[in-house]
């Protein structure tokens, strides 16, 4: 039975890169300089955004637990396919977050908004896409669920490469610095599965 073991942790380091996005949508560097309006913005969008970024990080849990015990196919089947559906919920519950906030009050707003949603939105299809993958695969037959899981790692790590830039470009400067001082961006930027990624 424990021939999924080391397929199933190649899947648990591709997820924990996954994670490392939702860091993209939270600011480390802090300034003092105020634009009242900006950092209104950052405290919606934080705000919207924090409990997305748990969510996600309980799914990415919940699969590095299902990797680490011995489970069977079909448990990691089940346990990766609701995470899958929870992350993929997340990004588009954060893609509306960034959408209703409007654009941010700096230069290219509008467009660093735009690319951000489309982003998260396309995010939020990838993950969903996976959860459809994963569901697919024969449960009773080891080596292909093993080799199905590969695919599925692949993808992730696709995905976790791909997936950051236009949100790592809406939180450059003035943005980064608002929402950095935003206390539930602080708290979502410390995930622990960061450190794995």
């Amino acid at each position: 039975m424990e021939g999924t073991n080391p397929v199933n942790k190649k899947l648990a380091a591709a997820l924990s890169g996954g994670a490392v996005l939702v860091l993209a949508l939270t600011g480390c560097s802090s300034s003092d300089d105020g634009n009242e309006k900006l950092d209104a913005w950052a405290k919606e969008v934080c705000d919207a955004v924090q409990p997305q970024a748990k969510k996600i990080e309980s799914a990415n849990a919940a699969i590095q637990k299902e990797t680490s015990d011995n489970s069977t196919p079909a448990e990691v089947q089940k346990t990766d396919a609701q995470a899958f559906q929870d992350m993929s919920d997340a990004y588009k519950a954060m893609g509306s977050a960034v959408q209703k906030a409007g654009a941010p009050d700096v230069e290219d707003g509008e467009k660093k908004q735009k690319d951000a949603v489309t982003e998260l939105n396309s995010l939020s299809s990838s993950y969903a896409s996976l959860k459809k993958q994963v569901e697919a695969l024969d449960t009773d037959d080891q080596a292909k669920f093993a080799d199905g899981l590969k695919d599925i790692a692949t993808e992730l790590n696709k995905l976790s490469k791909s997936g950051s830039d236009a949100l790592r470009t809406l939180e450059e400067g003035d943005v980064g610095q608002a929402m950095a001082k935003q206390a539930s961006c602080k708290s979502a930027s410390v995930t622990p599965s960061a450190a794995a990624g």
